[in-house]
């Protein structure tokens, strides 16, 4: 899977992460931060987090929330993970 298609991916979960309707149009960039340029939670990164292990079939394995600043990083995590 490319780094493209798991952006994808992401933005999907962003979007049910922030109630937002599945349709709208949404831009997230892999530089953009988790905490401050995407204002998620402590919630909606736990959300985010088992949303993320159910669709690309991974777990987070000795990580913390906090190993993970930006958009970019989940995707560098996701992409080791399914190698």
């Amino acid at each position: 899977m490319s780094r493209t298609e798991i952006l994808e991916k992401l933005k999907d979960i962003l979007r049910a992460a922030n109630d937002m309707d599945p349709d709208t149009p949404i831009e997230v960039s892999e530089d953009a931060k988790l905490t401050t340029d995407l204002g998620l939670s402590s919630v909606s990164i736990l959300f985010i987090v088992i949303a993320v292990e159910e669709d690309f079939g991974i777990q987070f394995d000795d990580v913390s929330v906090s190993d993970f600043a930006t958009v970019g990083d989940v995707i560098s995590y996701i992409e080791r993970k399914l190698a």
